[in-house]
């Protein structure tokens, strides 16, 4: 068993003296070949290549002596001590710290940092990651091989924004690139890198002194869900998918979140997507109708969050359409509930007027893969001066969950 692991970061700038002291009385060091060729490492120490975290642990458990794993930037954010302190090693873990990859990467733009979100992208949350990029606007992606800059730029497909590409900071050989996000597939990008996504900033949700880590989606907008529809505008076309009472239950059975990339399909005025944005997630609002995007797109900004608008008639507008995790149809019937199927998201929300509607949406999500949950929403509206009924709402809610294991 190791006697001590010491946890070094590196920003490029001289060790500390604490750094030194460490490495000094190391009996086993690991990290990238850089750190490797730092001339601080002692010439008889055993030296690890840092590839797998959790294989260099396993080794370090099974050393007798001292440790020291070398790392870049804060290895305490998003970095190896997380692994190292895993209970199954059964590892003492003491920290040097060092400035963190995304405060020296926002530092090289000049740019505050307290109102971005940071995100990892690696092959298996590449798509997460970028959906975190369609919603904010202000992101750091720490890449990895195979989920670097020109992946993240081709699946923004798109949406317009700036990148930052910081490559191997802290070393002679960084380069700090500002490119627009179609530019961005068209280079080579040297690894390690940092990359700044910048753009869509929502004013309402702006803040010049924000109190929270990260950007706020609800800091802009009025307390609560599913607001009356005076809160949003009108497109002009009366339409029931509107109704208030229906949209929180769409949003309760749906769940969009963090990550999530949600379809609205049939948008109208927007507001079942601007609050769907507003729980962090990247939106398309869909819809035939321009005038519903203009008046989605100026709902968004009074709410302060980001949302793609698409025009186009469903479902053929959809082919093009990156993968979705919800989707609400708020119009096109069964053939657009069938093509929302087709790609396979988690949850599918609709609704329906008459019986046989709904009698058929629910065949075609079944018939899609998913489990169908049916419900009867009805509401009635009352004049608190005299408590007569001042409108009355009936409506089909299916809900579709994808079955486990469907094709």
């Amino acid at each position: 068993m190791a006697d001590r692991v010491t946890v070094i970061g590196w920003d490029g700038s001289p060790l500390t003296e604490a750094a030194r002291s460490a490495l000094s009385a190391a009996t086993l060091v690991a990290g990238a070949a850089h750190h490797l060729a730092l001339p601080e490492v002692p010439p008889g120490a055993e030296r690890v290549r840092l590839g797998s975290v959790g294989l260099a642990a396993r080794r370090i458990a099974g050393h007798r002596g001292t440790a020291v794993v070398l790392a870049d930037g804060d290895p305490g954010f998003f970095g190896v001590v997380r692994t190292l302190r895993a209970p199954e090693h059964g590892l003492e873990v003491e920290v040097v710290p060092a400035v963190s990859s995304v405060a020296a990467a926002f530092a090289r733009a000049g740019m505050p940092w307290d109102d971005a979100r940071v995100v990892v992208a690696q092959q298996r949350t590449l798509r997460r990651a970028v959906n975190v990029c369609r919603a904010h606007p202000k992101v750091a992606v720490l890449t990895s091989p195979g989920a670097g800059p020109a992946e993240l730029a081709l699946l923004l497909d798109g949406v317009h924004r700036t990148f930052v590409v910081c490559e191997e900071l802290g070393t002679t050989r960084e380069q700090v690139s500002v490119l627009t996000s179609d530019k961005a597939a068209d280079h080579t990008w040297r690894d390690p890198n940092v990359v700044l996504v910048i753009g869509g900033a929502g004013g309402a949700g702006a803040s010049a002194a924000p109190w929270l880590m990260g950007h706020d989606p609800a800091a802009g907008s009025v307390r609560g869900w599913a607001e009356q529809s005076g809160e949003y505008d009108s497109d002009g076309r009366p339409d029931i998918a509107q109704d208030p009472t229906l949209r929180a239950v769409q949003l309760a059975r749906l769940g969009p979140r963090t990550g999530d990339l949600v379809w609205d399909v049939g948008s109208s005025g927007g507001a079942f997507a601007v609050e769907a944005a507003r729980f962090g997630a990247a939106v398309i609002a869909i819809d035939l109708n321009p005038v519903a995007h203009t008046v989605a797109e100026a709902a968004a900004r009074r709410h302060g969050v980001l949302l793609q608008t698409v025009t186009g008639r469903a479902p053929h507008v959809l082919e093009s359409l990156p993968e979705p995790d919800v989707v609400r149809v708020g119009a096109g019937g069964v053939p657009v509930v069938s093509a929302c199927a087709d790609r396979r998201p988690e949850r599918i929300a609709a609704h329906a007027t008459t019986r046989d509607e709904a009698e058929a949406i629910g065949t075609a999500l079944t018939a899609g893969g998913y489990t169908v949950e049916t419900v009867l929403l009805q509401t009635v509206g009352l004049d608190p001066e005299d408590w007569n009924e001042r409108e009355r709402s009936v409506v089909f809610l299916l809900t579709g969950r994808r079955t486990t294991g469907a094709p």
